[in-house]
């Protein structure tokens, strides 16, 4: 989700002089945080979980350029620390009044929501059913988990990316939980405290990688909106290993949208990045080589537009304008969270071809009242319709700080072409978000969706599937009294020959034990029947988007 720093500082003037305190910038991250801990942690600020392992050196992948420096001053380095930590203590002193609770880490980090340690690869238990033999491959789901007690305000939102794997094969399970371990996690794990307030996790180069995954070019990535996607290993034992920060040899600027979309035919990659300054989006394309194309800016979007998710079809590209806008002066003149709904304007949604070498062939359509943060499918009807599904936040000033008080009503939206007309359908009144599709029709007709049924987003109480073609709900599960999951990932079975011929998977806590299991669904039944559920070895916190990685998937990723 949403970092609330979603904002770039520019970097600080280098020095060339090797004692300099700033040096430290011209050099990997990396390699300041294997120097030896100081100590300066103090008991107050520590978590009574055990600290995760030294994170291992992160190279810049994807990139020719040299990263490594000569000569970090152990003094630049120790003055380094205790500015930063002098910083951080001072502005969070300057920028706190009394927490509203949605930001009030007393409030927010309690329940399922609380912090959990690393979990090194453990064999889990089936308790109920059977896993399917032919479910061979690796569920893993990212979402937020603070390596540290945050000092200052914390939203849900934030909080450092952790992994949380479960590996089947041939009916067996293995669990595994660990860190992504990003540049702001390696620096903080190495001082022991947090050095930049959540409000300012948007730094370059120090973002959280805590919403998604995506595997495409063969690399399989952990992402967040606020930074580029870090390269992600999968052992064989079913452990989880942060390779590096990818920058696309060098042609990947700052950061990237946590939803890439991939054409299941072409294997090309498309995504954009979103920023506070004009040009307010930048969409891009990744060949299915994994070599990145040319940045296209979308300077007709003249608002700055949060822009979270977009959708693709055959020959279009198209977003979501809202009315959440990006202010990091709110933030900088203490007046609160750097988003806001601006109520009076009036949404729109951009239609982009996918090749386009400008701007200039987008067109906006007016959709009064439209405001979607995700995006389930889109595809083309004819050649003057595209329809696009996704969830409509209804009352969406509460999203940051009253979440609870959104409604997200799943819609089918009918954009005309030649009109200019925008058309909507509501398929449920239920409150339904965090949606997946059968992957192999990104971007092209389909005809269901399976939504979570949302409690408080992301608290999943059940699992609903709609029919895209019918408008309407077919089939639901219930989690049970107390028990919540999270997004219900659809799944294919190999060899399928029908849309909906899989599974649907999640993690699900009941809050009542304390317990948390893995459960699969039977995506075709009329009751979405329970195939299976694993026993997990701890409690899995609420998190955001997950993906399932097949066997022959895993072998290729490099």
């Amino acid at each position: 989700m949403v970092s609330f720093a979603f904002f770039q500082i520019q970097p600080l003037q280098r020095s060339n002089q090797p004692n300099s305190p700033i040096s430290f910038f011209n050099g990997n991250i990396a390699q300041y945080c294997s120097l030896p801990k100081k100590n300066m942690i103090i008991a107050s600020e520590l978590s009574t979980s055990e600290r995760a392992p030294s994170p291992p050196k992160l190279p810049n992948i994807g990139s020719d350029r040299d990263t490594n420096s000569e000569g970090l001053g152990k003094g630049a380095l120790e003055f380094l620390e205790s500015f930063l930590s002098f910083f951080s203590t001072s502005l969070l002193y300057f920028i706190n009044p009394p927490l509203h609770p949605s930001v009030d880490p007393k409030h927010v980090l309690t329940g399922n929501f609380a912090q959990v340690d690393e979990l090194p690869p453990i064999d889990c238990l089936v308790v109920e059913g059977e896993l399917p033999q032919s479910l061979n491959g690796t569920y893993i789901r990212n979402g937020p988990n603070p390596l540290h007690q945050p000092r200052g305000p914390h939203h849900l939102f934030e909080g450092d990316g952790m992994l949380h794997s479960i590996r089947l094969s041939d009916g067996r399970a293995t669990f595994c939980s660990r860190y992504v371990k990003t540049y702001k996690y390696a620096l903080e794990d190495n001082v022991g405290f947090p050095i930049f307030p959540n409000i300012l996790s948007g730094f370059h180069s120090f973002g959280l990688a805590n919403t998604s995954l995506s595997l495409f070019s063969n690399r399989l990535f952990a992402l967040g909106e606020s930074d580029l996607p870090y390269s992600i290993h999968l052992s064989e034992e079913g452990d989880i290993e942060t390779i590096g920060r990818c920058d696309f040899d060098g042609k990947a600027f700052i950061n990237m949208t946590a939803h890439p979309k991939i054409d299941p035919e072409t294997g090309e990659t498309f995504a954009f990045r979103c920023s506070p300054i004009p040009p307010y989006i930048t969409f891009f394309s990744i060949d299915k080589e994994g070599s990145k194309q040319q940045d296209v800016p979308i300077f007709s979007m003249t608002d700055p537009t949060f822009v979270h998710d977009f959708s693709i079809t055959k020959q279009y590209i198209v977003f979501s304008e809202s009315q959440i806008e990006m202010n990091p002066l709110r933030l900088m003149m203490c007046k609160g969270m750097p988003v806001s709904a601006e109520l009076d304007k009036v949404p729109r949604i951009g239609v982009l071809p996918r090749y386009a070498s400008t701007d200039s062939e987008i067109r906006w359509f007016e959709a009064p009242g439209f405001n979607a943060m995700h995006a389930i499918n889109a595809w083309e009807e004819g050649d003057e319709e595209i329809i696009l599904v996704a969830p409509n936040a209804i009352s969406i000033e509460n999203l940051f700080h009253s979440i609870e008080k959104v409604h997200f009503s799943l819609e089918k939206v009918r954009i005309n072409l030649r009109s200019g007309s925008v058309t909507r359908t509501t398929l449920s009144q239920k409150n339904l978000e965090l949606g997946s599709i059968n992957p192999s029709y990104v971007g092209k007709r389909n005809r269901y969706g399976y939504m979570g049924i949302g409690k408080m987003i992301p608290k999943m109480s059940g699992v609903v599937k709609i029919d895209l073609e019918l408008e309407c709900e077919v089939s639901r599960r219930l989690y049970g009294a107390g028990c919540f999951g999270g997004e219900p990932l659809f799944v294919a079975k190999d060899g399928a020959s029908e849309e909906d011929d899989g599974y649907i998977v999640s993690y699900v806590h009941d809050e009542k034990s304390g317990a948390s299991r893995f459960v699969v669904m039977d995506a075709k039944s009329q009751t979405l029947d329970v195939v299976a559920a694993v026993k997990l070895p701890r409690r899995v916190p609420y998190g955001f988007h997950g993906l399932f990685v097949k066997d022959g998937d895993i072998r290729e990723i490099h």
